[in-house]
């Protein structure tokens, strides 16, 4: 189920804000490819739909709480008209954003849809290595707020921190198409970071 087409362009709005530069409508855009292959596999198809447009809807590079906001936001926007439980669950979905990690808890099928969004918000880590590089030159102009010293050593360490963890992607499907090509843009961006 489509959300309706006002909330949609208050959407557009809030991602054309002039401070983004990768989270933007084109990010949606881009999700929502990858989202059309993948609809029919997965358990709750609302809920991710909805969590799609709506995780990145606030975002402010200097506050840390946008993940939270956006959840809180559609909760606002979508409640009586998406379902309860898909909102539930959009919600959780955004929420993971923050961390790109899968809460305890969760019923088998609520972890796969929710594995499958997280890989999928990730799929530009591994894009061909231009368009990598676009993006991280986006990142850095939403982030024009912090010095160059300063921001090389935290975006290294984000970077190093998805180095570490044992799989990027969580789903077999992605993790054999997407992991070496991943793995081998974030090295050469942290390696660009500390030249």
């Amino acid at each position: 189920m489509l959300p309706p087409s006002e909330m949609l362009d208050g959407l557009k709005l809030r991602y054309g804000e002039s401070h983004r530069h990768y989270h933007t409508w084109d990010h949606v855009q881009a999700l929502l490819n990858h989202y059309q292959r993948i609809e029919d596999t997965l358990f709750d198809p609302d809920a991710t739909l909805w969590a799609l447009y709506w995780h990145d809807a606030i975002y402010d590079p200097q506050k840390g709480d946008n993940e939270d906001r956006s959840a809180d936001l559609l909760r606002e926007q979508a409640g009586g008209i998406l379902n309860a439980k898909s909102l539930n669950r959009a919600d959780i979905i955004i929420r993971a954003t923050k961390q790109h990690l899968v809460p305890e808890g969760l019923s088998a099928d609520d972890r796969q849809d929710l594995q499958t969004f997280l890989d999928i918000d990730l799929s530009i880590l591994a894009a061909a290595e231009h368009v990598f590089d676009a993006y991280e030159t986006a990142i850095r102009e939403e982030y024009e707020f912090v010095p160059e010293d300063i921001y090389k050593q935290a975006r290294g360490a984000i970077l190093s921190g998805f180095l570490k963890r044992e799989r990027l992607y969580f789903s077999d499907h992605y993790h054999s198409r997407w992991e070496d090509r991943a793995r081998a843009n974030l090295q050469r961006s942290i390696s660009r970071l500390m030249s």
